[in-house]
C-alpha cells in the first residue's frame, strides 16, 4: 500500500519522507554519483571532438571549474529553497510554473531514461567485454547484463531509503579505489619519465573548433551529478551547513581526481589508443600498468556505474515526487510506500522507459542527445537565481554565491546549449523539439482555465 503525498497517514503516524542524510552521506551521494560511468568513456568523446591532448586536458579542467560554480549557484538555491526537487523547483520559485513543468516533462520523457541508458551500458560493458577479450562482446549480452543492473537498483530504492543510502556510501569507497589504480601507476611513469605522449599536445591538424562544445557536453557528462543532492533537501540533516559543505569538498575531490586520472590515461596511452578504445580504463590497467589487477578493474568499474546508477534512480523520482505534490504531475508520483518510506510509485513507473531506451540507444549519441535539454534547463534554474535575487533582494539565503560567479556559469552554459545545435543538429534539435512538446501538455493539463469544461473533466481523470 501507498500513503498520499506527504500526508497520508496509518494510524496516528505522518507518512513523509525522513531526514537521514548526513554529511557523510551527502558527500558520497554526490561524489557516487558524479563518480560514474563518465571518467571511463568520456575521456573518449572529449578526445575525438577536441582534437588534441592539450585542449582535453583544457576542457577536462574548464569542465570541473564549471560544473563547481553551478554547483556553488545550487547550493545557494537548495539553501534559499528548502523543499526537495532541484531543477524543477527552482524553476518553479524563480521563474514560475511553466518552466518548472518543461523540466519534469523532459526528465520523465527523455532526460532520466537517457542518462540511466547510459550509465547502465557503461555497466554492462565493463562486466561482460572482459569475458570476451579480444574478441567485442555481443550487444545483445551487453544490453542484457544493463537491464540486470538497473533492476537491481530500482529494486532497492523501492525497497529503503537506509539501503540505498548505505549502499550509495560503500560503492562511492568502492569506486574511488578504481580511480587510485589508475592514477598512481599514471604518475608513477610520469616520474619516470615517459612524456612522449605529451609531445606535440596542441597540434591542430585534427582540430575542429565546431565540435569543440560536444567535446565539452563528454566532459561536463562525466562531472555531472553534482546537482543531485538538491533533489533530496528535505532528507538532509542541517541542510543550511551540510548541502554548501558536502558540495565543496566532493567537487574539489572529484575535480582533482579526474584530471588526475586522464593526465595517467596520456602517461601510458597513445592519444590513437585512446579513440581507439571502448574501455579506456580496462585497457590502461590491463595492457600498460597493473597487469595483476587486470581481473579486478572491470569489477570496480562496473561498480562504480552500479553507484551512479543507484545515486541516479535514489534521486530522480524525488523531483517527480514533488512536481506531483505540487500539482503539477499525476497524483501517482506523490504516493509514498507506507512501511518502506520510498517514492515507490515513481521509481517503478520510470523503469520500463528506462529499459525501452537502454535496448534502442547508442552512448555517445544518447549523451548528445539529452545533454541539451539537461544543461538548457540548469542555465535557466541559475538564471532564474539571478532574477529571484533582483526580485527579492531581502529573502533569506544562508549561503550566497559571489555574483560573477552565477553570471559567468549562466552565460557560459547558454552558450554551450546555443553552440550543440550548430555542432550536432540532428540530436540536439530532437532534444529541443521534445522539450517544446510538453508547452501544449502543460496547457492541457495544468493550465486549463480556458478548455472547454468536457476536455478539462477527461484530462483531469488522467491527474488523478
Amino acid at each position: 500500500m501507498e500513503g498520499n503525498k506527504s500526508e497520508a497517514k496509518s494510524g496516528a503516524e505522518t507518512v513523509y519522507l525522513r531526514k537521514k542524510i548526513d554529511l557523510l552521506g551527502a558527500v558520497c551521494l554526490i561524489i557516487g554519483t558524479v563518480v560514474g560511468s563518465g571518467i571511463f568513456i568520456a575521456p573518449k568523446g572529449v578526445l575525438k571532438n577536441s582534437g588534441n591532448v592539450g585542449l582535453s586536458l583544457i576542457i577536462w579542467v574548464l569542465s570541473g571549474i564549471l560544473s563547481t560554480f553551478g554547483a556553488l549557484c545550487y547550493a545557494e538555491l537548495g539553501t534559499s529553497f528548502k523543499k526537495s526537487g532541484g531543477h524543477y523547483i527552482y524553476l518553479l520559485e524563480t521563474l514560475g510554473p511553466l518552466p518548472g513543468f518543461l523540466r519534469l516533462w523532459v526528465e520523465f520523457i527523455m532526460i532520466r531514461p537517457a542518462v540511466t541508458s547510459v550509465v547502465a551500458l557503461a555497466f554492462g560493458r565493463y562486466v561482460v567485454e572482459p569475458l570476451f577479450t579480444p574478441c567485442p562482446a555481443p550487444t545483445i549480452l551487453v544490453k542484457l547484463m544493463s537491464i540486470l543492473g538497473v533492476t537491481f537498483v530500482v529494486a532497492v530504492n523501492c525497497w529503503s531509503v537506509n539501503w540505498a543510502s548505505r549502499t550509495q556510501i560503500t560503492l562511492t569507497f568502492l569506486k574511488m579505489a578504481s580511480l587510485v589504480l589508475i592514477i598512481i601507476p599514471g604518475i608513477i611513469a610520469l616520474a619516470r619519465g615517459h612524456t612522449e605522449n605529451f609531445k606535440d599536445a596542441f597540434d591542430s591538424s585534427s582540430l575542429a573548433l565546431d565540435k569543440v562544445p560536444l567535446a565539452f557536453f563528454s566532459g561536463l557528462y562525466a562531472y555531472s551529478g553534482w546537482f543531485y543532492l538538491n533533489f533530496v533537501t528535505e532528507e538532509v540533516i542541517d541542510p543550511n551547513r551540510n548541502i554548501p559543505l558536502s558540495i565543496i569538498v566532493s567537487m574539489l575531490t572529484v575535480t582533482t581526481a579526474y584530471v588526475l586520472i586522464n593526465i595517467a590515461y596520456y602517461a601510458v596511452m597513445t592519444a590513437e589508443e585512446v579513440l581507439l578504445s571502448e574501455a579506456v580504463a580496462v585497457v590502461c590497467i590491463q595492457q600498460r600498468t597493473l597487469h595483476g589487477f587486470s581481473t579486478v578493474m572491470p569489477i570496480l568499474v562496473a561498480i562504480s556505474c552500479l553507484g551512479a546508477l543507484n545515486g541516479g534512480l535514489f534521486v530522480a523520482p524525488r523531483m517527480l515526487f514533488v512536481g506531483s505534490r505540487e500539482g503539477h504531475w499525476p497524483l501517482l508520483f506523490s504516493m509514498i510506500h507506507i512501511r518502506r518510506q520510498t517514492p515507490m510509485p515513481a521509481v517503478l513507473l520510470l523503469y520500463p522507459l528506462v529499459v525501452l531506451t537502454l535496448l534502442r540507444g547508442d552512448l555517445f549519441q544518447l549523451i548528445n542527445f539529452y545533454s541539451f535539454s539537461r544543461w538548457f534547463f540548469i542555465a535557466l534554474a541559475t538564471f532564474g537565481l539571478l532574477v529571484h535575487r533582483y526580485r527579492f533582494p531581502d529573502h533569506p539565503r544562508p549561503f550566497k554565491v559571489p555574483l560573477v560567479i552565477a553570471v559567468v556559469f549562466t552565460v557560459v552554459s547558454f552558450s554551450i546549449v546555443g553552440l550543440s545545435l550548430y555542432s550536432d543538429p540532428w540530436n540536439t534539435g530532437i532534444s529541443c523539439a521534445i522539450t517544446l512538446s510538453g508547452v501544449p501538455v502543460y496547457y492541457l493539463t495544468v493550465h486549463r482555465q480556458r478548455l472547454p469544461k468536457s476536455w478539462s473533466k477527461a484530462v483531469g481523470m488522467y491527474s488523478i
